[in-house]
């Protein structure tokens, strides 16, 4: 199995990821999922891998989720996941997958725990944040 990403490049987070799996020396198979959505199966298939619920995997911020009330209860699983695949934007990213596992990554270093490689020396992130610094150890 390679390392995948479902990845959004407007997201400084899902860069970051990016950038760690890169630094891990791995090159990761990178699905813009705005541009190519999952097929529902699909979805179905990494939310159970992550081992959430639809809601968790809503992104909120810079989408419909309020015009859509999708705050409200009411929403089923299966309906939360028909409104993903109609406004892809509602999928929170990035979302990796490798041999070890499957998982949002938010914030972008819980990447780190599911990465064949995780010594991947000093990262410091877009923002200036410091992840593992010059001496090899996870500062965040």
């Amino acid at each position: 199995m390679t390392v995948t990403i479902y990845h959004n490049p407007d997201c400084g987070t899902s860069r970051n990821t990016l950038a760690m799996i890169r630094q891990s020396g791995e090159e990761p198979v990178v699905i813009e999922y705005l541009k190519t959505p999952p097929s529902r199966a699909r979805l179905v298939e990494l939310i159970g891998a992550m081992g959430i619920t639809p809601r968790a995997l809503l992104r909120e911020k810079g989408t419909p989720y309020s015009e859509l009330g999708l705050a409200d209860p009411k929403w089923s699983d299966d309906e939360l996941i028909d409104m993903m695949l109609a406004h892809p934007i509602l999928i929170n990213r990035p979302i990796v997958e490798t041999p070890l596992g499957t998982r949002l990554c938010r914030p972008s270093e819980a990447v780190l725990d599911i990465l064949p490689n995780p010594d991947i020396g000093p990262f410091v992130k877009e923002d200036g944040e410091v992840v593992i610094d010059a001496g090899g150890r996870r500062v965040s």
